[in-house]
């Protein structure tokens, strides 16, 4: 399997569509891999000029988050809660727990004037799967407060011994100059990365919204992903628990072509945390 394509499964997993493979678990006390420490923007955590962050949806007011620190006004329509960590395990064929994958709200801040959500994921192979695969990948990605377009993707890639620092700073216009150590990514206006889409989809209202469609930027190309409601309330077991889910079918087009081997289900718990599960 090639840097690439894991590159791409991983970027999938990510957006937590991996054809039902990935279970929210609780902690098993197991010594977790090494993660990479990633330098946030300077001035991250400070607040943004006065300029009114754009909102998801229309009608929704903007609100102070409950910290001590002045950070910048939040959607209370976006369930993203800073400190908030999703761990899950992957099953192949007979194989359990073969891989492990982290989602969590690193925090949230000011990048580029704008309020700003710092999403990562953190994925690692177990054995024995790691025996013929070594793979400890770490996703950053820096969106906005109110929409989740992606500001920033960072990909810090260690696969079969082989490193990719990836930096990415995404632009609509070609204007916005990136900084030294990022390189330009033109994408279309709104688009999100996978972890921003990742909780995008958790903040659709599925009741008013039965499908949305987004552009994606996955790091190496730009997708069209298509989720349409499947069924509003389903009833999953997960090692975690019991819960009422919306079932949410997720296509993904290449230049106007479905990749039919990219076709997934995504299922949402039907609470206010909007778990994926």
């Amino acid at each position: 399997m090639s840097l690439k394509t894991t590159v791409g499964i991983t970027a999938v997993v990510v957006l937590g569509c991996a054809a039902g493979a990935f279970y929210w678990l609780r902690a098993r006390g197991e010594q977790p891999a090494p993660e990479v420490v990633s330098t946030e923007p300077p001035g991250f955590h400070e607040a943004p000029s006065a300029e009114k962050p754009a909102t998801a949806a229309a009608g929704k007011s903007s609100l102070p988050t409950e910290s001590k620190k002045a950070t910048p006004p939040v959607d209370p329509g976006l369930p993203l809660k800073a400190g908030e960590v999703l761990e899950y395990s992957a099953n192949v064929s007979k194989l359990n727990n073969v891989a492990s994958l982290k989602l969590q709200v690193a925090g949230q801040g000011n990048f580029l004037g704008k309020s700003t959500w710092h999403l990562q994921a953190f994925a690692h192979t177990q054995n024995p799967l790691r025996m013929v695969f070594e793979l400890d990948d770490q996703f950053d990605s820096y969106s906005d407060a109110g929409t989740l377009a992606s500001l920033q993707y960072e990909m810090h890639l260690s696969e079969r011994g082989q490193k990719v620092e990836s930096v990415q700073r995404m632009t609509a216009t070609g204007k916005e100059p990136a900084s030294a150590d990022a390189t330009e990514a033109r994408v279309l206006p709104g688009t999100r990365d996978p972890l921003g889409m990742m909780e995008y989809l958790r903040n659709v209202d599925w009741t008013k919204t039965p499908e949305v469609r987004s552009p994606v930027y996955d790091g190496h190309k730009l997708y069209d992903v298509r989720a349409k409601l499947e069924a509003p309330a389903e009833e999953v077991n997960v090692p975690a628990g019991d819960y009422t889910v919306s079932k949410i079918g997720i296509r993904v087009f290449d230049g106007g072509v479905e990749m039919k081997e990219a076709s997934f289900t995504l299922y949402v718990a039907n609470d206010a945390a909007r778990t994926p599960v």
